[in-house]
């Protein structure tokens, strides 16, 4: 499996939804076509939205993990 490289890593742990995942677009919007961006997030809505809005806004789901207490979101910024 390939290191990807992530450019910004956001910790929303703790942060209640829709928290991660407006934190998440507003660093979307700011980063360059090609950056990779993580969010940390421990809300349990986030497994479902972030996922969603990615696959909406057009953008790349690398990766989610599952770590101990919360979900690692990797995305890549498509457009």
């Amino acid at each position: 499996m390939a290191v990807v490289h992530v450019d910004r890593t956001i910790d929303a742990r703790g942060m209640a939804c829709p928290g991660p995942l407006m934190t998440l677009i507003g660093a979307i919007r700011e980063g360059a076509v090609g950056e990779v961006i993580e969010v940390l997030s421990s809300d349990e809505g986030s497994r479902t939205d972030i996922p969603a809005w990615v696959a909406k806004a057009g953008h790349e789901m690398v990766e989610v993990v599952e770590e101990d207490g919360f979900a690692r979101f990797v995305v890549g910024k498509a457009r």
